[in-house]
């Protein structure tokens, strides 16, 4: 169960890569901080994910942005798991590695501009909204790995946003939050609204194939786990209210993910990654 949701964290075909190279070079996050603690647990970071695209798709341009261009609705499978791939480099891969995935993202996202349904313009290279993408994020992952893998401190949650500067820097982002107070700050001034996008979205991602079909019941729960842990004012939209987790459910989330972090689940690029900076830092024989 819990090696189907790890696997959505794997390279699709085509893009297979092995985190342990090159020997010690170091990853855009620190490896003795906290997101490498956040992104290594499958079923927080399942929870995160969604949650955050659910922040996306409340921002007006933000969500014709990404729905306007996206494979979502064609392969979601194949879509989470590039996604999924382009986060653990981010976090994981060498530093040159994840520098050349993200300035590809970049020159892909230059292309992506348009117009939302009431005619506001927008560019997905727009650093007001990457900086918005780059906090939901953030929030959604390490607010995940609080509510459900373990409890995280005031100065572990600020951490987690100081850590993914550099990236979101180099994705475009240069006003990400730098404290979960900034990052308060930011979602209060932040105009949210629902729409049938929200709604299919959801829908999506309750009833497609991502994980194997006897583990359905489990993938719903996980979505209900992500509107539960949504913010003020979107968890009181139209589209997801009511839709959050049933009594007890909160317990079995806790116990699958706090589960995965104590089960091995192979040679995850968290654990590569770790190899690839203690072959670094051997001496020469």
């Amino acid at each position: 169960m819990l090696q189907a949701i790890q696997d959505l964290l794997r390279p699709p075909p085509g893009m297979e890569f092995d985190f342990s190279q090159p020997a010690g070079e170091p990853a855009l996050a620190p490896h003795d901080g906290v997101i490498w603690q956040v992104f290594a647990n499958p079923v927080s970071l399942f929870v995160g994910g969604v949650a955050a695209v659910l922040l996306e798709l409340a921002e007006p341009s933000v969500r014709s942005g990404v729905w306007d261009h996206s494979s979502f609705r064609r392969d979601p499978g194949m879509r989470l798991r590039r996604t999924g791939f382009a986060a653990m480099m981010t976090v994981y891969g060498p530093r040159s590695a994840a520098e050349q995935l993200i300035a590809r993202v970049v020159r892909i996202h230059d292309g992506v501009r348009g117009a939302t349904p009431g005619g506001l313009a927008y560019h997905a290279n727009d650093p007001r909204l990457l900086d918005w993408v780059q906090a939901t994020a953030v929030y959604g992952f390490t607010e995940a790995c609080h509510r459900y893998a373990r409890p995280l401190s005031a100065q572990e949650k600020d951490a987690a946003f100081t850590e993914s500067a550099a990236s979101a820097r180099l994705y475009g982002a240069t006003g990400l939050p730098q404290s979960w107070s900034e990052w308060e700050a930011l979602l209060a001034a932040t105009a949210l609204e629902g729409s049938a996008i929200l709604a299919e979205f959801l829908q999506i991602m309750r009833t497609a194939p991502i994980l194997p079909a006897p583990l359905r019941p489990l993938q719903r729960l996980l979505v209900r786990a992500a509107v539960d842990m949504s913010p003020e004012p979107l968890r009181s939209l139209p589209q997801l209210r009511g839709r959050g987790l049933r009594f007890g459910e909160a317990a079995l989330v806790r116990t699958l993910a706090r589960t995965a972090a104590l089960l091995p689940l192979g040679d995850t690029p968290a654990r590569q990654a770790a190899r690839r900076l203690a072959s670094g830092s051997r001496p020469a024989s």
